[in-house]
């Protein structure tokens, strides 16, 4: 089978997975593409300046924006630069290329558009125009482009790559489409865990009253740390309020609490329900990994953009609705 009909059946595939659950984007993500580049050499290997190049790639996201890719792709339309032979033809030339690149990408995980910018290296393989035998080069590749995620899952891109031959001391470019399936990612909802109910005191025998003990004290601690606009990163200036609360867990280590996340109005329902998980789980990693809180004694849900406090037609409203909030009780006799 040709490699331009495999590519077609590597698309449809990617597009019919997308009707399959899969989970969110983030950390600990999965994404394979296929693509087409066109591929202009400025070598000095009598090869003409142009060909294509189609392959597929597999990438694992380290954090929700760094991901590490290995991609492999076989070059079409090489031909020599010069003819060749008694006839005069042009040499077609076979080669390809496989790379290792370290991907950034800019903006939040979820539907919409992510630009990016790569590094990596690579080892090309060639045919030669004028002998036998294959040409190995290695090449530095840097790169942007932008991804647009039509839903969690599915995405197309469009790239321009730069790479630098070591070998031959020489530049080339490529410039491409592609489409590819996210799949895996580590950020889940963390289920709500239900209060225990408060134990009922026996009633004092009738017979021989006892003085009643003095009830016991509450004492609350509440949390509210803020966020900024379509962002789930703990402010610095939010830090001290959860000591705070960490602080006084760890005086009565008999609490749990549960840390819930919202979001204002602006955008979908679904990403906004992303959103919130992923603020609820920020403070709660803030709080177990930074202040030594035990993992099981800190839940967090979201609650996406159902739960407003304040009004969303202004932007004040949206700023308090943009929050984490979380409560702590104990007695104190």
């Amino acid at each position: 089978m040709e490699l331009k009909n495999t590519l077609g059946v590597v698309i449809g595939s990617l597009v019919a997975a997308t009707s399959f659950s899969a989970l969110a984007q983030g950390q600990g993500a999965v994404e394979v593409e296929a693509f087409g580049k066109q591929y202009y050499t400025d070598s000095s290997r009598n090869i003409e300046d142009e060909g294509e190049l189609y392959g597929a790639g597999v990438s694992y996201f380290l954090t929700d924006d760094v991901s590490l890719g290995l991609s492999y792709g076989e070059y079409h339309d090489l031909t020599s630069d010069d003819p060749v032979g008694i006839d005069g033809g042009h040499k077609n030339i076979k080669g390809s290329l496989t790379s290792l690149d370290a991907v950034y990408h800019f903006g939040e995980p979820g539907v919409g558009l992510r630009p990016y910018v790569s590094a990596g290296v690579a080892h090309q393989s060639l045919g030669q125009a004028a002998r036998s035998g294959r040409d190995r080069s290695t090449f530095t590749n840097i790169g942007t482009g932008v991804k647009y995620y039509f839903t969690e899952n599915l995405f197309a891109k469009a790239s321009v790559d730069g790479m630098y031959n070591i070998d031959a001391n020489e530049g080339e470019w490529m410039a491409g489409v592609g489409v590819g399936l996210n799949f895996g990612g580590s950020t889940q909802r963390v289920a709500a865990v239900e209060p225990a109910p408060e134990p009922v005191a026996a009633p004092a025998p009738m017979a021989e009253p006892e003085p009643e003990p003095a009830a016991p004290e509450v004492v609350r601690v509440e949390l509210d740390v803020k966020f900024d606009f379509d962002r789930a990163q703990v402010r610095e200036e939010s830090y001290a309020e959860i000591k705070n609360l960490a602080d006084f867990m760890q005086q009565y280590p008999q609490t749990s609490t549960t840390v819930e996340g919202h979001t204002d109005s602006v955008g979908t329902d679904q990403y906004n329900q992303r959103l919130s998980e992923r603020r609820a789980n920020a403070v709660r990693d803030v709080l177990v990994n930074q202040y030594g809180l035990e993992s099981n004694r800190v839940n967090a849900i979201g609650y996406g953009e159902s739960r407003p406090v304040a009004d969303n037609a202004t932007e004040e409203g949206r700023q308090i609705n943009r929050r984490v909030e979380a409560e702590v009780e104990a007695q104190v006799r």
